[in-house]
C-alpha cells in the first residue's frame, strides 16, 4: 500500500467535506442533537404521577397518608372524589393514573388495633409505566405504615425489634437513573449511524459523478481508496465521540470511570465496524438516496431494538439472540458499560473486541467480493 496515494485520497475527501458546509454541519451538530432529544426523551424514571383520591373516612390519618405521598416529586394530587362510581371514568379519559380508594374504616381499624386496606387502582394500559406506580405506592405505603407502627410501640413502651434488617446499595449508579444506564447506548447508536452513512454516501458519490472508473483504471489500490475514504470520516466520528462524552457529563452527569486509552482503542475498533457498514452499503448502492436508505435501515432500527441499547438481550427468546449479532452497537454498548459505568478493565470486555474485529473483517472481506465480482462482470 502507498501512504501517498492514500493520504492524497484523503485530502482530497477532507476538500469535499469542508467543501459541503451543510453536510459538515448536519454530521458535527446531528449527533449532539440526537443526544439531547434522545437522552431527554427516552426516560424510564417516571415522576409527577397523576393521582385522584377517593376519600370516605376524611380522618387526620387519611390526611396524613396523602401529604406523605404527595411531598415527594413521584405524586401530584389532581383532585378529590367521594364519589367511587366516577374512578372508571377517570381511568378511562386518562385524568389520573393512579385513583387511591380509603376505606372508612381506616381510623377504626387502625385504632383498634387492626389491619386496614388501602386500593390502589392503576391504569395498567402501558405495562412497565403501571409496574413503576405500583412499585412507588408500595414503598411509600410500607414507609407509612412502619412509622405508624413505630409510632404505636412507643406510645406503648416497646421498643421496635427488627430481627433481619437489610440496606440496599446500588453500585455504580446510585441514584439509579436511567439516563445514565442509555447513554453509552445512545454514543454506540449514533456513531454507527453517523459513520455508516457518511461513508457509504461518499463512496457512492464516486458512482454518481463517474470518477469511479477512472479510479478503477488507475494504479490506485482498494485498500488504498477504502482507508483513504474513511479515514475523514472515523476523525470526525472521533471527535464526535469526544464531543458527546464532553455534553453527557455537562448534562446528564455521566462520568467516565474506566481508562481513557482502552475507552479510545475501542471506540476506534467500533468506528472500523461502523465504516465496514458503510463500505459494504456502497458496495450493493448505485445512488446515493439508496445508500442512505440502506444505511439508515440496517444501523438504526438494530441499534435500537436488537443491540441491549433499550431491551435487555438476555429477555429475548433465544432465535432473536442470536440475530442480535448482526449489529455491531450490541458489543460496543457493553464495552461502553463496562468502561464508562462500572470502570472495568480489559479482562471483562477482551471477548467483545473479538467479536468487533471479527465483525469488521467479515463485512469488509464480503464488500470487497463483491466489489470485485462486479468489476469481472462489467
Amino acid at each position: 500500500m502507498n501512504l501517498r496515494r492514500t493520504a492524497a485520497i484523503a485530502k482530497k475527501e477532507f476538500k469535499h467535506l469542508f467543501r459541503d458546509i451543510r453536510m459538515f454541519m448536519i454530521l458535527i451538530l446531528f449527533p449532539m442533537f440526537l443526544l439531547g432529544v434522545f437522552g431527554y426523551a427516552v426516560n424510564f424514571d417516571v415522576h409527577h404521577i397523576k393521582i385522584i383520591v377517593c376519600d370516605e373516612v376524611h380522618s387526620n390519618l387519611s390526611r396524613e397518608f396523602i401529604n406523605s405521598l404527595t411531598r415527594s416529586t413521584y405524586f401530584d394530587l389532581v383532585d378529590n372524589i367521594s364519589d367511587d362510581s366516577k374512578i372508571k371514568g377517570i381511568l378511562a379519559t386518562k385524568k389520573a393514573q393512579c385513583v387511591i380508594v380509603i376505606p372508612n374504616n381506616l381510623s377504626r381499624n387502625y385504632y383498634s388495633k387492626q389491619e386496614s386496606k388501602i386500593q390502589f387502582l392503576i391504569d395498567g394500559v402501558d405495562g412497565n409505566t403501571a409496574n413503576i406506580i405500583q412499585f412507588y405506592v408500595t414503598a411509600a405505603t410500607s414507609s407509612y405504615s412502619t412509622n405508624l407502627s413505630s409510632d404505636v410501640l412507643s406510645i406503648n413502651g416497646v421498643k421496635q425489634y427488627t430481627p433481619i434488617d437489610f440496606e440496599p446499595i446500588f453500585w455504580f449508579n446510585p441514584d439509579l437513573k436511567s439516563t445514565r444506564f442509555l447513554i453509552p447506548g445512545l454514543i454506540a447508536m449514533i456513531l454507527i449511524i453517523s459513520a455508516a452513512v457518511s461513508v457509504s454516501l461518499s463512496l457512492v458519490r464516486e458512482k454518481e459523478r463517474g470518477t469511479i472508473e477512472q479510479i478503477n483504471v488507475s494504479s490506485i489500490k482498494t485498500s488504498e481508496l477504502l482507508i483513504g475514504k474513511t479515514f475523514p470520516y472515523v476523525m470526525l466520528s472521533l471527535y464526535n465521540a469526544t464531543m458527546i462524552l464532553v455534553v453527557g457529563y455537562f448534562m446528564f452527569d455521566v462520568v467516565v470511570k474506566g481508562s481513557y486509552v482502552f475507552l479510545f482503542i475501542c471506540t476506534l475498533i467500533f468506528l472500523l465496524a461502523s465504516t465496514s457498514v458503510g463500505i459494504l452499503v456502497s458496495v450493493i448502492s448505485d445512488s446515493q438516496q439508496i445508500a442512505f436508505t440502506i444505511a439508515t435501515f440496517i444501523t438504526l432500527l438494530p441499534s435500537v431494538i436488537l443491540s441491549g441499547f433499550i431491551f435487555p438481550i438476555e429477555s429475548m427468546p433465544v432465535l432473536i439472540q442470536i440475530v442480535t449479532n448482526i449489529t455491531p452497537a450490541k458489543f460496543f454498548i457493553r464495552i461502553l458499560r463496562a468502561i464508562v459505568l462500572r470502570g472495568v478493565g480489559i479482562y471483562s470486555y477482551w471477548d467483545q473486541l473479538l467479536y468487533l474485529i471479527l465483525f469488521t473483517t467479515v463485512l469488509l472481506g464480503a464488500a470487497i467480493f463483491i466489489y470485485n465480482r462486479r468489476e469481472k462482470n462489467n
